[in-house]
């Protein structure tokens, strides 16, 4: 796995770098501003690219508009986004392009080691990794007549897994149910959600984020 990392902090690139180095993945360059990062995706064609979404000069959505660029270049790239924030920035302007190959998550999240190679692991593989804290404040910032009213509170619990990236085994154990119940579940959440289901995780995370960013985007 080829990696650039493009993060303005010295500490937390170079600890990346290092952390990743260390699960002998090749980190192939570390830069510090957009406009280096994507000379480096073209020089050097990673399959991943680690990026903090605030960036210079003006340390806004630097790194977001970087990642859409990397991504229309290389459309293969695979793009994990760090944030100390939940970016509202990043539904609309990132997802824009679908869900696939794609993480986000917030910067403590790396001290969490296992978590982190988990979740880029899993983006490096084609799926999807959204921070459990993007998710829950996602859910928490909808307006409360949307359909999201219409699912029963386990229901809720599966969609904020599914919106996560993860598979209905992985749903099943975290909370404890069948992989059958789990099942029956996302099949009524899509049917609520008048979103046509499939058994592809990275395009159901890509109905679901949709459908919370334009319940963000309503008046």
């Amino acid at each position: 796995m080829r990696i650039v990392i493009a993060e303005d902090d010295p500490l937390l690139r170079e600890g990346l770098a290092l952390l990743l180095r260390a699960e002998s993945l090749d980190v192939v360059a570390t830069t510090e501003n957009p406009d280096s990062f994507l000379e480096a995706v073209d020089a050097h064609a990673p399959d991943v690219a680690i990026v903090d979404v605030r960036m210079p000069p003006t340390h806004t959505d630097e790194g977001i508009k970087a990642a859409v660029e990397a991504r229309h270049r290389r459309p293969d790239l695979a793009v994990l986004v760090l944030s100390a924030y939940v970016e509202q920035a990043f539904a609309t302007d990132l997802l824009a392009g679908g869900a696939v190959r794609l993480g986000y998550l917030l910067k403590e999240r790396v001290g969490r080691v296992e978590q982190f190679l988990d979740a880029l692991h899993r983006v490096a593989d084609g799926g999807t990794a959204i921070d459990p804290e993007v998710v829950a404040q996602l859910l928490t910032r909808t307006r409360p007549d949307t359909a999201l009213e219409r699912l029963t509170a386990r229901e809720r619990d599966v969609l904020a897994l599914m919106a996560e990236g993860l598979g209905n085994t992985a749903i099943a154990e975290r909370l404890f149910v069948t992989e059958g119940a789990v099942h029956k579940h996302i099949r009524s959440i899509f049917a609520k959600l008048d979103l046509a289901p499939t058994d592809r995780a990275d395009r159901r995370v890509t109905a679901v984020l949709r459908y919370l960013e334009n319940t963000q985007r309503r008046p």
